[in-house]
């Protein structure tokens, strides 16, 4: 029987296999789901065809693409890397090395912009840090009447968001900067962000997919808390009266992220929990005798 380890091309549900035996031993806690998704890459084909057509045998060309995809798997790349797309929320995001790998609990900050903005409204929304521009794009998917801005301070990544703009055909402004900086006079709405909040010592630095993202994406300080500080003593200044500041964070953090907006000035403060039961974001309203909250 041919095998993935003998270096010859097996039956798909051979190579799969064995795949998913290679990734376990490598320490991989999503060995089968990673060697699908490789092989999907590879076929460019979906997991229906995939399980419909296993016992077809894997041309010797796409074989070796896999098993270079695979050892690089084994050496801990991140599959979204290896495979250049990450799903977030509706949408399918290209994403590279210059950016961070959206992740599920990201999307709260998107549930949470989509609640405070009926269909129809035309506010104007923006992201701090926006990356692969995942939570611009997806709150744009489905606001399309609100203007939405999307900053960051890397080039290489305003240039992945672009990209995933144009393929999405949504209509979203990215601007080069840090943070506030490149938005003097302008106000919003609503401030979304996902900013770098690890601790610059944190052993977690050193594990798993982070040690592939820009660390600059990743670590603010000592305590992981300098940007998120940043944003919350600027954003009174950007935010409409009666507007809204809302800001992921590490799983410990919430307690200390509620007294910052609370010491700024901000009202109704709150924060929601992950799947996981942490609490994740934390959001405060800015008054306004315009529009109070």
């Amino acid at each position: 029987m041919s095998s993935i380890h003998d270096g010859t091309h097996g039956l798909i549900r051979e190579v799969l296999r064995d795949a998913k035996q290679r990734l376990q031993a490598s320490g991989s806690d999503s060995a089968r789901r990673d060697a699908e998704l490789l092989l999907l890459h590879v076929l460019q084909r979906n997991t229906t065809w995939l399980y419909s057509h296993d016992d077809e045998t894997l041309e010797p060309e796409l074989y070796q693409e896999f098993l270079g995809l695979l050892q690089r798997r084994e050496q801990g790349e991140p599959v979204a890397h290896l495979v250049k797309q990450r799903g977030f929320w509706t949408l399918d995001l290209m994403v590279n090395s210059h950016t961070l790998i959206p992740r599920p609990e990201t999307e709260m900050l998107v549930e949470f912009a989509l609640e405070r903005i009926p269909r129809g409204a035309a506010e104007a929304v923006l992201d701090l840090g926006t990356g692969s521009g995942a939570i611009a794009l997806a709150v744009k998917s489905e606001r399309p009447t609100c203007g939405v801005t999307a900053v960051d301070a890397s080039a290489e990544a305003l240039a992945v968001a672009r990209t995933n703009a144009e393929q999405l055909s949504l209509s979203v402004e990215f601007v080069h900067g840090s943070w506030f900086s490149p938005l003097s006079g302008r106000r919003f709405y609503l401030i979304l962000s996902n900013p770098p909040y690890i601790p610059q010592d944190d052993v977690h630095l050193a594990q798993g997919d982070v040690r592939f993202e820009p660390r600059s994406a990743l670590v603010s300080g000592a305590d992981g808390l300098d940007d998120i500080r940043e944003l919350v003593r600027s954003a009174p200044e950007y935010l409409l009266p009666g507007g809204w500041l809302a800001l992921e964070h590490g799983h410990d953090q919430a307690p200390q992220v509620r007294v910052m907006l609370q010491m700024a000035g901000f009202e109704q403060v709150d924060s929601r929990c992950d799947l996981n039961g942490h609490e994740r974001i934390t959001f405060g309203c800015h008054n306004g005798e315009a529009n109070p909250c």
